[in-house]
């Protein structure tokens, strides 16, 4: 596995099938491992929030899950990676979890999203077996509480359905209570897989578009991380270009 230092974050050259086979190995050997995915706007928020870069940094699997990374790779000179998105790898671990019979536990989201993206996949996998689930809306006082009974549940995978930076601080401060092999944050994920919100097409996906689509949703909402937060990236990727000529 090559590990890449990328505009203050790493990043790990694997393949979808590479990625899934370390989580397997995760999980054999049984300690506490979060995962980590980085795209453009992760890379704006761990230049402003330093714990969140550390967290991200200290992780030993990062992959790269925006379009707008593996650009940057290949612009920047270094190993070509591969895109592994958040949203892919969850789906092809319960498909996993389902083959394999490990047991699998859903924390995000409402109430009544995450028990559809439950319903969903116990129908397409008829053997999964799930641990749990809850929703997404606690308060930090609640957290010790989740955790204990996320540990309780003896998942061998817990998936993290919020936004960063709450969800790589929440598993990071919890992941030794969780004791879980494996706990990945995911984002969206479940308001896409039970329908709530739209996944781009595959075409816009291979093209590095899907940020657009998501854009069309939500204009108002999401104008400043998609138009600001990717001129920021743009600009940090130029900056980098020109300081590695100049060192060179």
């Amino acid at each position: 596995m090559t590990r890449t230092f990328l505009l203050g974050s790493y990043v790990d050259s694997l393949t979808m099938q590479e990625t899934v086979d370390q989580v397997e190995n995760i999980i054999q050997i049984g300690k506490p491992v979060q995962h980590v995915v980085i795209n453009a706007s992760k890379i704006n928020l761990m230049a402003e929030n330093k714990e969140l870069a550390n967290i991200v940094n200290t992780s030993p699997l990062i992959n790269a899950d925006g379009q707008s990374i593996v650009w940057a790779m290949k612009f920047l000179g270094h190993e070509a990676c591969e895109r592994v998105t958040g949203i892919d790898l969850f789906e092809n671990l319960v498909k996993l979890s389902n083959e394999k019979g490990y047991r699998v536990y859903y924390f995000g989201a409402k109430e009544e999203v995450v028990h559809e993206v439950i319903q969903l996949h116990q129908k397409k996998y008829p053997n999964l077996q799930v641990a749990g689930y809850r929703n997404g809306y606690f308060e930090d006082a609640d957290s010790e509480e989740i955790a204990r009974d996320i540990q309780k549940s003896k998942a061998d995978i817990v998936f993290v359905a919020f936004s960063s930076p709450k969800k790589e601080q929440w598993i990071h401060a919890y992941k030794e209570m969780m004791n879980v092999p494996f706990v990945m944050g995911v984002g969206g994920s479940f308001d896409v897989i039970a329908g709530v919100t739209k996944r781009a097409p595959r075409w816009m996906q291979k093209t590095g578009l899907e940020w657009f689509y998501r854009f069309m949703q939500e204009p108002r909402r999401m104008f400043k991380r998609y138009f600001v937060g990717n001129l920021s990236f743009m600009w940090k990727v130029i900056k980098e270009r020109w300081r590695t000529q100049d060192v060179g």
